[in-house]
């Protein structure tokens, strides 16, 4: 018991690694452990979930995806890169590690032009590029890590049943409201950059990411969302705000993009 703090040290000293936006993060897994993972979790979603068949619904998201790999270090341009429309009227999107994305049909009501509709997927293909399922992941297992180590400790002093219920549920609620979710936060807005970057060198119009925003806000309401203390999101007007203030200064890599030929024609 006396050496798992020691331990536990170690392993995060020896998993620091650096985002592509150069954030300090933390990777306990290999990137072919994650890319098994993503690929395992996409094949069970494909055999639970229903699927659409729209076969140009299909085209034109995986039209989006290629034309936006085409950006990604030439390391994650090899993974097997597949897209896969659901048939959920809920308007997500999601990319996880191994070159597997997923788009709702639901998206497309508020993703209008191709331009959206590269926003969200380089929004999501950008967790994948900065690894931030692998430090997702990281940071729950060091979590867990420690709370099953207090719950031992308080095991071993003799604490009762009850007492160590609390106290797991004290540190839990703790762990959860002021570690994990915060960090989360700013894995989406890493996010927002990495994709609005993304998207502009791949010929598609970086305005159009606050465009999106606008319409996931119409579509949703204000009213209904949570509190952006416990949001795993930042705030939509916030983040409507930053990506416009960004977009004037990726102007020339998607005016470049569009002389040099990449000009998707998707949808």
């Amino acid at each position: 018991m006396k050496r798992l703090p020691a331990l536990l040290a170690a392993a995060v000293l020896a998993a620091c690694a650096t985002s592509p936006t150069g954030r300090s993060q933390l990777r306990l897994f290999s990137g072919t452990e994650m890319n098994q993972m993503g690929i395992a979790a996409f094949d069970e979603m494909k055999q639970k979930d229903a699927l659409a068949r729209n076969p140009r619904q299909s085209a034109y998201v995986q039209c989006v995806v290629d034309a936006l790999v085409q950006e990604l270090p030439a390391g994650m341009q090899q993974l097997p890169w597949e897209a896969q429309v659901f048939a959920d009227e809920e308007p997500n999107a999601f990319a996880l590690p191994g070159g597997k994305v997923g788009v709702n049909t639901g998206m497309f009501a508020v993703a209008r032009t191709q331009d959206q509709l590269a926003a969200v997927i380089g929004h999501e293909i950008g967790h994948v590029m900065a690894q931030h399922a692998n430090e997702r992941v990281s940071h729950t297992t060091l979590a867990q890590t420690g709370l099953t180590a207090v719950q031992a400790y308080a095991g071993s002093q003799g604490a009762s049943p009850q007492g160590t219920q609390a106290l797991m549920a004290a540190l839990g609620a703790g762990a959860q409201v002021g570690y994990l979710l915060p960090f989360s936060r700013v894995q989406e807005s890493e996010a927002d950059v990495i994709g609005q970057q993304m998207m502009a060198r791949a010929g598609f119009d970086p305005r159009a990411a606050a465009d999106l925003w606008q319409n996931m806000i119409a579509a949703s309401g204000e009213g209904q969302r949570a509190p952006q203390l416990l949001s795993t999101h930042p705030d939509p007007r916030n983040r409507i705000d930053e990506l416009e203030a960004r977009a004037p200064a990726l102007a020339p890599d998607f005016q470049q993009a569009r002389a040099s030929g990449r000009a998707p024609r998707c949808g």
